[in-house]
């Protein structure tokens, strides 16, 4: 290795220095969109300023006092033969006032902070979660949800501590750096350029430490997403890690995660909590300088040069002005810890706006879904629920059309890839008529759930088009496109609440009775009356109390209770057994009459019955047509059926 080559510090990818990483992670004018949304409490955040300048004027004028209280009230009183205390009690009655105020502001400016802190906190968080909501289904396939959740917790906590705390300090500090100057500039023009040349070297070491400090709390920030996404990974595959004996692997994984958070977390309040005992040695030493130079000029009756003119150096100025280098000192130090904390803020708010500013979902449909009656052999429009529906065309030229909701879709020549470079789906051609039952085989990886992913528009195709009903379904508005479809996932999500919460989940204003025979008909009735309360029972942690099967019956009764003209079937019965199977799928047989139904399975019992059955592999359909009928070509499916060919 050559010898002039720089090593990175621990924890740093090689060749990559601490300087090179600041500008990739922190977003310029993050503070200026910070106050932003503090704009609300502009008449509260005057009075914060307002009550800061205040405690830092009290806080000055105090040592100012001080002076005047040693020279003109405790000197004269020093060697007199009868004493009068009243002035003194007097001017010490109104340095109390002084405190008072002092004391009163800093009180007043806190409690205002902290309503300002978490009203801010709030909008954000707000804002947050809406445009979370409008993010495409990409974003959460490549982020994971821990690193998200931190975002929510973790930097928010921080924006909190800033604002409540580390940004009125720092504005507070500034303030007292500025008063007391003036107020030892009032005192001796002399020591104060003594003070602040001695500041100037205080500032350089403070700049170094600072310097080193920011560069680790914007990695510690990253870090710890990282390590929140790794917990939150392995919790939800707990079972996994225990099955498969990856124990080891999983703690020698956090391991190293963690030894990266606690290195950059380490070297953060390395520098960052040495800064104060620095500060403070320092302005120790300056306090004993002053001391012994005030000393040796008090002594020698030098003169004193101070913006009231030419004077002597009393004992009551000596005594103000090293109590006033404490008042200009210790808040540089602040200053330098505040500074800290709001920059790992600043790394949190980068990162929060980093996910505001991901592109929402992008939508140009213009084609809505609308209830409809006929009239006069016409559709129209109308507000109250029918249960017919139709798409809702407007044109150029101001006129309307409506077309009605069969639920047919047909597929021409569509290729498709979540990456650009790697095709999934290659000239894939299909149609599904209304109320035919169309199910897709093949092996895991064939393009199969991508199909659907499709159809919903989670992703849009590359190349091709996808008609609904005769219209590009990129014409039809994403939230009226899903409102028509339903959808039974292989993996199950159920919502903290009650049974029948989650059943109604698939139609908001679905009455009680409608759940009741939605859940009949997916053939969960009968265990959710024996749960303790029966369709009231409260469901945590994902339904975590119930087996993985009734789990799926749930979510085939919130699918059922929708009452979609299309249905997507994505494994809907892989977690019930066969008994079960044989019974739901009564039950889903009944569901599906008179709707267009795609179905994707590995068991080709739950096939059997389709309209069209559709082979595909590697992306392209080799084989379409009835159970019979493929069979009856001995190909693929005829393997899969007779277990010549298992499906993998």
């Amino acid at each position: 290795m050559p010898k002039n080559k720089k090593l990175p510090p621990k924890g740093l990818p090689e060749g990559e220095m601490p300087s090179q990483r600041m500008p990739a992670d922190f977003k310029p004018g993050t503070l200026k969109r910070l106050f932003s949304y503090m704009t609300e409490y502009k008449a509260r955040l005057v009075l914060v300023v307002i009550f800061i300048i205040l405690s830092a004027a009290a806080s000055a004028g105090s040592s100012l006092f001080i002076k005047m209280l040693i020279d003109d009230y405790i000197t004269p009183l020093i060697g007199a033969a009868n004493p009068d205390y009243a002035p003194l009690f007097h001017a010490i009655c109104v340095m109390a006032v002084i405190f008072l105020i002092g004391v009163v502001s800093t009180l007043f400016y806190n409690r205002i902070l902290v309503v300002v802190a978490q009203g801010t906190l709030k909008k954000i968080r707000d804002k947050m979660f809406a445009h979370m909501q409008s993010l495409p289904i990409k974003y959460f396939d490549t982020h994971t949800y821990g690193d998200v959740m931190s975002r929510y917790t973790n930097d928010t906590d921080t924006l909190r501590q800033a604002i409540a705390q580390s940004l009125p300090q720092l504005f507070s500090s500034i303030m007292m750096v500025a008063a007391a100057f003036f107020a030892m500039l009032y005192l001796s023009v002399g020591f104060t350029a003594f003070v602040v040349v001695f500041s100037i070297i205080l500032l350089k070491i403070i700049r170094y430490l600072v310097s080193k400090s920011g560069v680790y709390f914007f990695r510690q920030q990253r870090e710890l997403g990282d390590v929140n996404g790794y917990i939150e990974e392995i919790i939800n595959g707990q079972k996994v890690v225990k099955v498969f004996c990856h124990e080891e692997q999983a703690e020698a994984d956090f391991n190293k995660r963690n030894e990266s958070l606690c290195h950059a977390a380490a070297e953060a309040n390395k520098y960052g909590n040495i800064t104060m005992p620095v500060v403070g040695n320092l302005g120790y030493l300056l306090y004993v300088l002053i001391a012994i130079l005030g000393g040796i000029a008090g002594i020698a009756a030098l003169p004193n040069l101070s913006l009231t003119g030419l004077g002597t150096l009393t004992v009551g100025t000596i005594v103000a002005f090293l109590t006033l280098s404490r008042s200009f000192i210790n808040p540089i130090g602040q200053i330098s810890m505040q500074f800290n904390m709001i920059i790992m803020a600043l790394a949190g708010a980068s990162r929060i706006f980093e996910l505001m500013d991901e592109e929402p979902e992008f939508d140009e449909g213009y084609v809505t879904l609308v209830n409809v009656k006929e009239v006069d052999g016409q559709l129209t429009e109308c507000e109250e629920r029918t249960n017919v529906w139709a798409w809702k065309h407007p044109h150029s030229d101001g006129t309307v059309t409506y077309t009605p909701l069969h639920g047919e879709i047909r597929f021409y020549d569509v290729d498709f890839g979540y990456a650009e470079d790697k095709p999934v789906l290659h000239n894939i051609t299909l149609y599904a008529k209304t109320g035919q039952k169309v199910a897709f085989v093949g092996a895991t990886g064939a393009g199969k759930t991508t199909i659907t992913n499709l159809i919903n528009r989670f992703y849009d195709i590359a190349d091709g088009k996808i008609r609904y009903d005769g219209i590009n379904i990129n014409k039809i508005k994403k939230a009226d496109l899903r409102r028509s479809l339903g959808i039974v996932l292989q993996d199950v999500n159920l919502f903290t609440g009650t049974v029948m919460e989650n059943i109604r989940y698939g139609k908001l204003d679905a009455t009680d009775e409608e759940c009741i025979s939605a859940a009949k008909l997916a053939n969960a009735d009968g265990f959710i009356r024996m749960l303790p309360n029966g369709y009231q029972t409260v469901l945590e942690g994902d339904g975590s109390g119930l087996s993985q099967g009734q789990r799926q019956l749930i979510s085939i009764a919130r699918a059922a209770v929708a009452n979609p003209p299309v249905m997507i079937l994505d494994e809907a019965t892989s977690s019930i057994d066969t008994r079960t199977e044989a019974i739901v799928q009564k039950g889903m047989d009944a569901l599906m009459c008179g709707r267009t139904v795609f179905v994707i399975a590995h068991r080709l019992s739950t096939v059997q019955n389709s309209d069209v059955i559709m082979v595909l592999e590697n992306g392209h359909i080799i084989e379409r047509g009835s159970h019979d009928e493929l069979v009856a070509k001995k190909g693929k499916y005829y393997q899969l059926y007779t277990g010549a060919f298992e499906l993998e």
